[in-house]
């Protein structure tokens, strides 16, 4: 993911001589967090490439969008700020408040993996001061977590995907007045998904994907990547991983078997690639979940 210091909104927030920075930390998987303390401010963010969901921690009660002032912000109050929609916020008194930064690619994979559709089709819906008790919930204890402990900070990412996930499906709409041009069929993507769900074990090749749609594999790259948000080889890994989590949490199968069964080439290429992703190695992660 994008660094965190060239992420817009994290950087206003940043920029601000007013705003304090309590933690901030990247999660994996496109995902990153920071809790916030403000007083007396205002904020714009301009034209973001990142998604951003806010959770009001404690005050808030002076804060409003300046095109919305009647409206005023509380504690437990969320705010959905999609990529590219420009918002403008003045904060009178102070504010104790956690964001939660989202890539245009983990959206991307959250729109194909939870709704099964293609992501150009959809978009994230701008909402401000939304009430949701049980997405404040998971934002209150997101926070409680020390993300820099390692054990913890993997339950911190786990429960961000919930808070990700919760958002996919409840403020995810259609893109109005869009007419998709290029891409996979329906069809095509649907059985794409299930082929490589189904043979993740396996060392699946470009050519072997491409000839599943009878195209070339120069445009079978550059349609999947229309369709799916991102290129064949980053979603494959994605879900090779995503497998992985779900066997290490749930399971009891050695780490060398895991790695197989997920089709990574030996153990120490698994770890390297779930370190990468994630910040700790399998062994780690499972131990963290069961304590």
């Amino acid at each position: 993911m994008t660094p965190l210091n060239q992420l817009q909104v994290f950087k206003s927030m940043h920029d601000s001589p007013h705003a304090r920075l309590e933690h901030s930390a990247h999660l994996g998987d496109g995902l990153a967090a920071a809790l916030w303390n403000n007083r007396h401010d205002a904020r714009d963010y301009e034209a973001t490439t990142h998604h951003t969901l806010s959770c009001y921690i404690a005050d808030g009660t002076g804060t409003f969008r300046r095109d919305q002032p009647a409206r005023k912000g509380s504690p437990d109050k969320l705010c959905i700020m999609p990529a590219g929609a420009p918002s403008h916020w003045v904060v009178n008194g102070s504010i104790r408040l956690a964001h939660l930064y989202i890539s245009e690619e983990q959206f991307a994979l959250g729109c194909v993996r939870l709704l099964d559709r293609e992501p150009r089709e959809l978009q994230l819906q701008e909402a401000t001061f939304l009430d949701d008790p049980e997405q404040a919930q998971r934002f209150r204890q997101l926070i409680t977590l020390n993300w820099d402990e390692p054990g913890e900070r993997l339950l911190t990412s786990t429960l961000a995907h919930a808070i990700f996930d919760h958002a996919v499906l409840s403020q995810v709409g259609l893109r109005k007045g869009l007419r998709l041009k290029g891409g996979l069929a329906a069809h095509q993507r649907r059985q794409l998904s299930e082929y490589i769900e189904s043979h993740l074990d396996q060392a699946l090749s470009l050519g072997e994907l491409a000839a599943l749609c009878n195209l070339s594999e120069y445009h079978f790259a550059r349609m999947f990547r229309e369709s799916f948000g991102l290129p064949p080889h980053q979603y494959l890994l994605a879900r090779r991983l995503a497998t992985a989590c779900q066997l290490l949490r749930s399971g009891n199968l050695p780490l060398g078997d895991v790695a197989l069964h997920c089709g990574f080439a030996s153990a120490s290429h698994f770890s390297n690639r779930f370190r990468q992703a994630l910040g700790a190695t399998p062994g780690a992660y499972r131990a963290a979940f069961r304590r």
